[in-house]
């Protein structure tokens, strides 16, 4: 395997553990806001964040998959 493609590769990993680590914190922020007992607005905001939150983390994962399959 050449050495640009091994560099490549752990570059690869240690991008798309970051992305695993940030959708496992969205889930336990989502896990903490369902302990907490608020109002209905507070509760639709609260959605509204982890909703964006995941959003801008799919849009993070879609652009490792196309940085690194464009090679």
């Amino acid at each position: 395997m050449p050495r640009m493609q091994i560099c490549q590769d752990g570059e690869w990993a240690r991008d798309w553990e970051i992305i695993v680590k940030i959708f496992d914190t969205i889930d336990n922020l989502q896990s903490q806001f369902e302990q907490l007992d608020v109002t209905y607005l507070r509760e639709i905001q609260q959605k509204i964040l982890i909703l964006n939150l995941e959003k801008y983390a799919f849009s993070l994962q879609n652009y490792i998959i196309q940085k690194y399959s464009q090679d």
